[in-house]
C-alpha cells in the first residue's frame, strides 16, 4: 500500500516519535522540505524532552497519530531516530493509515514504525532522513515526488553470495528488527531483507535467533547496507569481518546476499523505499526498488 506522490504546496508534518532533535536540526529539516516547495509543519511535541526521548510516550504517539489522521498532511518526516519509537508501535491508528496512506520518512529507531505499519497494513515508507544535503536529500526527494524505480549500486568487491531475487523489500536498522523477535516480527516469506547498523555481537545473536526460529526460511535475498564493524571492546575487527559474519550466518540459506549497499548510518547514505517490490542482483551489484509513492 503506497500513498500518492507529493506535489508542490503539500503539507508535511515533522514529528519526533523517538529521541528529540536540537532546535537547529529541526529547523534544517524544515528548511529542506520548504526548499522542495512543500509546506512543513512541526509537531506540537517534536522538541519536547524527557530523558533520551522527545517527551512522553503519550505525546509522541499523539503527534504521530494526529499526522496520520489529518487528511491535509501528505507525508510524515521523523526529525531524528535515537530510541523510543518501539514504545509506541502498539498505539498506532491503523484505521487512519488504511483510510489515507501516506509515507513516513525515517531510519535507525524509526525502523520500528516501518515494520509495524508494513506488518499491519502493508504501508510503504522511506528508510532515510532529510536535512543532510547531497545525495541523501536528493534520493529522499525523488522517492517522495516521483514514481520511477530507484537503483542502488554496491561498492566494489562487495558481492557475498551471487544470484538474483525478487520480493518485497523490508527491514532496516538491524537493532530495530531485533526488537520484534518474539514480539510480532511479520512473516518474511517472499521478502528481500535489508539490514544495516553496527555489526556487533548483538547483531550476531539476532541472526542466530532468527535462524533458529525459522524466521528466515522464506527470505529470497539479503541487501546489506552500512556495517560499522565489531565493538572494539569485544574484538578488533579485520577489514572483512562484518561480511564474514554475514556469510557464516546467512550463506547456508542458498539465497543471494549483496553487501556494500550505500544505505544506513553514514553521512552520504541513499534513502531506500521499504514495503515495495524490489529486484536484487548480487552478481551485478545492484538493488532496484519501486518508489514509495504512486
Amino acid at each position: 500500500m503506497r500513498g500518492p506522490r507529493l506535489r508542490p504546496r503539500d503539507r508535511v508534518r515533522v514529528v519526533s516519535p523517538a529521541s528529540f532533535p536540537s532546535a537547529e536540526w529541526a529547523e534544517q529539516v524544515m528548511e529542506t522540505l520548504a526548499g522542495w516547495g512543500l509546506r512543513p509543519e512541526l509537531g506540537k511535541h517534536a522538541l519536547d524532552r524527557r530523558g533520551f526521548m522527545a517527551g512522553s510516550d503519550e505525546d509522541r504517539l499523539a503527534d504521530l497519530n494526529d499526522a496520520l489522521r489529518d487528511p491535509g498532511v501528505r507525508a510524515i518526516v521523523a526529525a531524528t531516530g535515537g530510541a523510543g519509537a518501539y514504545r509506541i508501535v502498539d498505539g498506532l491508528d491503523l484505521a487512519a493509515v488504511r483510510a489515507d496512506p501516506k509515507p513516513i520518512v525515517g531510519f535507525s529507531d524509526i525502523t520500528n514504525l516501518h515494520i509495524a505499519l508494513w506488518a499491519a497494513t502493508g504501508l510503504a515508507g522511506v528508510h532515510g532522513c532529510v536535512g543532510t544535503g547531497g545525495r541523501t536529500d536528493e534520493s529522499c526527494r525523488r522517492l517522495l515526488f516521483e514514481t520511477e524505480p530507484i537503483t542502488l549500486h554496491a561498492e566494489p568487491s562487495s558481492v557475498t553470495v551471487p544470484g538474483r531475487a525478487t520480493g518485497v523489500l523490508v527491514g532496516g536498522c538491524a537493532g530495530a528488527v531485533n526488537n520484534f523477535l518474539g514480539a510480532g516480527l511479520p512473516h518474511l516469506d517472499g521478502a528481500i531483507l535489508c539490514l544495516e547498523g553496527p555489526q556487533n555481537p548483538h547483531f550476531d545473536r539476532m541472526l542466530w535467533g532468527m535462524l533458529r526460529a525459522g524466521l528466515l526460511d522464506g527470505v529470497r535475498g539479503f541487501a546489506i547496507g552500512d556495517l560499522t564493524g565489531l565493538d572494539p571492546s569485544v574484538a578488533e575487527p579485520g577489514p572483512d569481518e562484518a561480511m564474514t559474519v554475514i556469510r557464516e550466518r546467512l550463506g547456508g540459506l542458498g539465497v543471494p546476499i549483496l553487501g556494500g549497499l550505500p544505505f544506513g548510518h553514514r553521512e552520504d547514505q541513499l534513502c531506500l523505499p521499504l514495503g515495495v517490490e524490489a529486484n536484487l542482483d548480487a552478481l551485478a551489484g545492484s538493488l532496484t526498488a519501486d518508489s514509495a509513492v504512486c
